[in-house]
């Protein structure tokens, strides 16, 4: 049986254009190459497939094709309806060459496009990790989940941004099942991506925009690291408390003063790019306010040291004011650390105090100055 394409052929000999333009206008449409057509499996041969194309006339899957089906066509019996998708409108013998791994190819793309506009949620496990996000797998082709796309309490939280570390905390979800939804489908790319994260970006926007710099906010500790808390304010939105703003007086682990899924205010003081920056102490009195206008450069004081940096040490007049004895004034770290020692103190000059920066600067003072 031929194609229609190949009975017009047979029609060339008529005088008129009339008639010939009829009996095309007359053919039915839809027989381009790449469209998905549906038809009967009507016969096998040694190494090929007739299909029953009506009304277009007979399809063949054969050579190629034909070897890359074959884990397909096993299991296909005279008969059975299948989608198959036209790789030739009309080849040497007439016939419309099919291709079944095209058409299968081509009908998971248009369901991942319906998947993607309907918002629909897949349970995807988590094949593998780079630097950049998540490899995952949905129905044989291989999709990215950026790492910017996941939940906040899978959000790899690096201070600096190290990619290896990143690297490291992104493995830890490896093997994990997640909800994922697909937000970008390129059939021609073969690409798509996913997204963790609950609702799309203007919708996310739209959430974060009720909230101002100074609100204070009742939120929940999601997550404690080494540089800070991270504080869920409502579903889907987390704040971050950096460590220098978890408390007047000097913090070493945050992990001392917090406990996850306890209840916790704290003030909004920067919203950019998406992202709430958070503060505790700002909710708690300042205590430079007590030195306010008292005291000034070159008064003498009494500290206590209460931390060695690579800069020199860290004392406090008081709990939560704290300002640098420089490592110069020694000549180096370790002359530093033999002339003072940690938890105990010394008098010292002030060589700077501004109480409306928080800033404060020192000067050792040894038994004789003093």
């Amino acid at each position: 049986m031929k194609s229609l394409t190949h009975k017009v052929a047979n029609f060339l000999f008529m005088d008129t254009n009339t008639e010939y333009k009829a009996l095309v206008d007359a053919m039915p449409k839809g027989l381009e190459v790449d469209a998905i057509v549906e038809g009967t499996v009507i016969a096998f041969g040694k190494a090929s497939v007739f299909i029953d194309v009506a009304p277009y006339g007979t399809g063949v899957i054969y050579g190629r094709e034909y070897n890359n089906a074959r884990d397909v066509i096993k299991n296909i019996n005279i008969g059975d309806t299948i989608k198959a998708k036209i790789v030739d409108r009309e080849n040497e013998n007439g016939y419309i060459e099919l291709s079944l791994k095209e058409a299968r190819q081509a009908l998971i793309w248009k369901e991942a496009d319906e998947i993607m506009n309907n918002k629909q949620v897949l349970e995807l496990p988590i094949k593998e990790a780079n630097k950049g996000g998540l490899i995952v797998e949905w129905r044989g082709i291989q999709g990215f989940l950026p790492a910017s796309q996941l939940k906040a309490e899978h959000y790899p939280r690096v201070e600096d941004s190290d990619k290896d570390k990143i690297l490291k905390e992104l493995k830890k979800l490896v093997g994990q099942v997640l909800p994922l939804m697909m937000i970008t489908v390129s059939p021609k790319e073969g690409k798509l991506v996913f997204s963790e994260k609950e609702g799309n970006q203007e919708e996310r926007i739209e959430q974060i925009s009720k909230y101002g710099l100074g609100d204070v906010v009742t939120c929940e500790v999601a997550g404690i690291v080494d540089f800070g808390v991270f504080l869920k304010i409502e579903e889907g939105i987390e704040g971050l408390v950096h460590i220098s703003e978890l408390d007047w007086g000097l913090v070493e682990n945050p992990r001392e003063m917090f406990k996850l899924g306890s209840k916790i205010q704290a003030k909004i003081i920067e919203i950019k790019d998406g992202k709430i920056s958070l503060s505790i102490k700002a909710l708690k009195e300042n205590p430079w306010k007590e030195f306010e206008g008292q005291l000034k450069k070159g008064d003498i004081v009494k500290g206590a040291v209460i931390k060695f940096n690579r800069h020199g040490a860290l004392v406090s007049i008081k709990e939560g004011v704290a300002g640098l004895v420089h490592n110069s004034q020694f000549g180096g770290e370790e002359k530093l650390r033999e002339a003072l020692e940690l938890g105990k103190s010394y008098n010292f000059q002030l060589t700077l105090f501004d109480a409306s920066t928080q800033k404060m600067t020192l000067e050792y003072l040894d038994a004789k100055k003093a």
